[in-house]
């Protein structure tokens, strides 16, 4: 998987942390090299975003390109067959970071843990190549990911980015504004390392100066049913989260129940 390049304790840790998720999650979780499995990458992303074959998620011969530039293309396999895709790139190289693009989970493996452990393989591939940090996006009104992302994996919000993407055409999206939140997950930080053993973090208390921002628990179908209700939500979060990020608050947690916990710069320690 990694290719350790000296005595590094925290990503041999992360290497048998990342075998162990794997296993309780019961697939095996590789890198896809040849044609024909970055093929059916393609194929199982278009399908999770309901995409035409002639607008794929990504294009074959980028995914290749990718992969042949020594980027990261992994996937989960579950009794041979591919049910989990993650691709990320490099960033600028002084920021030594790995920008993860986009990953996937098949809808009939979804609550088997193969996204924590596909985030886990791409951790320790990282860490082997000395990479200390990887960035992604994600919807910030998607509880379900808001959770993963902050209190399953350890990473943090940095910023909220106002219709990134611009229009996407898909069937996830639909006609609402692709705004996102950018997060950082430090590889080597204790609670991300703690999080990748399989330690729980412990609950965070309120403190005075707590703000809360909550989000809907069911985003994908109140764009469904109601689309003036969620573009009602997209602007209520947007406008808060950015108001107190601005303002110097960090986002600290997440609750399913409560939404985000953001936190005033100087508390968030």
């Amino acid at each position: 998987m990694a290719r350790l390049m000296h005595d590094d304790t925290v990503a041999t840790r992360a290497l048998l942390d990342a075998e162990r998720a794997a296993l309780h999650a019961g697939v095996e979780v590789r890198e896809l090299t040849g044609v024909a499995e970055q093929a059916d990458a393609i194929a199982l992303l278009s399908r999770i975003w309901q995409r035409t074959a002639d607008n794929p998620a990504v294009p074959p011969e980028l995914l290749r390109a990718l992969s042949k530039a020594g980027s990261y293309v992994g996937g989960a396999f579950a009794e041979g067959m591919l049910v989990g895709v993650a691709i990320a790139f490099h960033a600028d190289p002084e920021r030594h970071a790995l920008h993860s693009h986009i990953t996937g989970i098949s809808p009939e493996s979804i609550g088997r843990s193969v996204g924590f452990a596909l985030k886990q393989h791409q951790r320790a591939w990282a860490l082997g190549r000395g990479i200390d940090v990887i960035e992604w996006t994600f919807d910030p009104l998607v509880a379900r990911n808001a959770y993963f992302n902050i209190v399953k994996l350890g990473a943090r919000p940095q910023e909220y980015l106002a219709n990134f993407y611009g229009a996407m055409t898909d069937g996830v999206n639909g006609d609402d504004e692709t705004d996102r939140l950018l997060v950082s997950w430090s590889l080597r930080d204790g609670g991300v390392v703690d999080r990748a053993a399989g330690v729980a973090p412990a609950p965070l208390g309120a403190r005075a100066g707590d703000e809360r921002v909550a989000v809907p628990s069911d985003i994908t179908r109140i764009r469904r049913d109601d689309p003036a209700e969620a573009r009602r939500w997209r602007r209520d979060v947007r406008e808060k989260l950015t108001a107190l990020l601005d303002a110097g608050f960090t986002v600290v947690g997440f609750d399913r129940a409560e939404g985000y916990l953001v936190r005033p710069h100087e508390e968030s320690a």
